[in-house]
């Protein structure tokens, strides 16, 4: 066979393996062969991705209308916000590493029992947060460092927003859940579902169109809960098992002492992960409000435009990360180890390319978004200085969430400790006031600190620890 007609026939199988991934279509991910597995796998999820990464565009953009006080409101509360995903993060870490290893182990029933549990998990705890986070809301804006016009024009986006924040919650657990048992297509439907509201509502809501009041920045928190809202109405739809391999009943919601003690042990881990990660934004977002809504505002806006580009490729890593769950239930851990570096290599050549893009084109990409003067000035700066580790940031989200996908979530916990909090920090700190560099100084802390956190994950990797772990 030729080499062109070898070509077409691995061209003709990836585009068919495409069409199969988006139909939803059961397959036993640790007998397929591998290269398709990650296909089938990853195709939905960063297709899900995706819509996340452009909701987070679309809303910064409209609001952006408003002036640069109204995208100081969203990047403060969005820095808090990031605290509550972080929990939500570290529950769904524990959801998917169990139910991956449960399906692996051809376990469907103890995979929906775990499911039941994390459900209801998610329901105690989003409503305790958003009671305590939705009634202090204006303070938390001014413990922040937000200016006392930034409060009054944000005070019900962020209790609006804190106060909802079920609504994202449920619908992180339960993607993670659909994810970990391969129904990766569902939760790709429910992001595009739930986000493409958001995205129709928003200017809707915000700039008071057709029949909807105008609610300025309020009405993008509106917009958004209205959306996700909706979303977690069709999850649990599929969550009652129509056209879903999780199937989970009423009995699965009565607590079982032992699945609830293995879900909490892994989502304690995973919660002080990403909590070590989020509250070190919330750290720099402190050091940046010290230069005032302008340095806020362009960090906002660049930083949206980077979430657009890392978003996608951690839909990448999720699929490494169920192929790792799910083989090594099935006692295959050299297959879980192929997955990961293959994983790696799509997203460290397709990052590349982005990040090359983003610093050849910072300026125009930042005045999209109605940017001016110094707020355009250093959001261009901002976009290129984190532009710069793009290939490092998607090495690093592969290999820890493939430590994620084996159950060991302490790994990644001690990395962004050390790499974020005991690093980044400081290191913002140190350039921004220290060395006189200002909020650019501040900046640069995230590439070096990313950085710094790939090449300790690939070491560990390497190792090889995570494939004796036990879920």
């Amino acid at each position: 066979m030729s080499d062109e007609s070898s070509s077409s026939v691995v061209s003709a199988g990836f585009w068919r393996s495409v069409a199969q991934s988006l139909r939803g279509e059961e397959h036993d991910y640790t007998a397929l062969p591998l290269n398709r597995a990650v296909v089938l796998l990853a195709v939905p999820m960063v297709l899900e991705m995706m819509m996340e990464s452009l909701f987070a565009v679309a809303d910064v953009f409209w609001v952006s209308r408003l002036g640069k006080e109204a995208v100081a409101v969203v990047g403060i509360t969005e820095s808090v916000m990031t605290l509550i995903y972080a929990v939500a993060i570290g529950i769904s870490i524990a959801a998917t590493a169990i139910v991956s290893r449960r399906i692996g182990e051809k376990e469907p029933e103890l995979a929906a029992q775990a499911a039941g549990q994390i459900v209801v998990l998610g329901v105690v705890v989003s409503v305790l947060i958003g009671v305590v986070l939705g009634w202090l809301a204006p303070d938390i804006l001014r413990l922040m460092g937000a200016e006392e016009a930034v409060v009054r024009l944000g005070g019900d986006f962020a209790r609006i927003m804190l106060g909802g924040n079920a609504t994202v919650f449920l619908i992180f657990l339960i993607n993670a859940i659909f994810r970990g048992a391969g129904d990766a297509v569902i939760a790709m439907r429910t992001l595009w579902l739930a986000n493409g509201l958001n995205i129709v509502l928003g200017p809707c809501f915000v700039f008071g169109w057709w029949i909807f009041p105008e609610m300025g920045v309020t009405g993008a928190a509106v917009a958004t809960n209205i959306g996700r809202g909706v979303g977690v109405i069709y999850q649990l739809w599929h969550l009652a098992g129509h056209h879903s391999r999780i199937k989970v009943r009423r009995e699965h919601f009565k607590p079982v002492r032992e699945v609830i003690g293995t879900v909490l042990s892994k989502s304690g881990s995973g919660v002080a992960q990403f909590l070590i990660s989020t509250t070190s934004w919330v750290g720099l977002f402190k050091i940046l409000a010290m230069f005032g809504s302008t340095a806020l505002a362009g960090y906002t806006i660049a930083i949206r435009i980077v979430t657009f580009a890392l978003m996608p490729a951690w839909g990448l890593a999720n699929a490494g990360a169920t192929l790792v769950g799910q083989n090594l239930g099935a006692q295959k851990p050299e297959r879980a180890e192929a997955a990961v570096w293959m994983a790696t290599k799509f997203n460290v050549l397709v990052l590349s390319g982005v990040g090359v893009l983003f610093v050849v084109c910072a300026g125009p990409l930042i005045g999209f978004f109605n940017a001016e003067g110094q707020v355009l000035v250093f959001g261009t700066q901002s976009l290129w200085i984190v532009s710069l580790a793009f290939p490092l940031y998607a090495a690093g989200m592969c290999f820890e969430a493939a430590f994620n996908g084996s159950g060991d979530t302490w790994t990644p916990a001690r990395l962004n400790f050390m790499c974020l909090w005991a690093g980044q920090i400081p290191i913002a700190w140190l350039l921004s006031k220290t060395l006189g560099f200002g909020a650019v100084g501040a900046v640069i802390s995230v590439p070096v600190a990313y950085s710094l956190l790939a090449m300790w994950s690939w070491h560990l990797f390497r190792r090889g620890k995570w494939k004796t772990q036990k879920v």
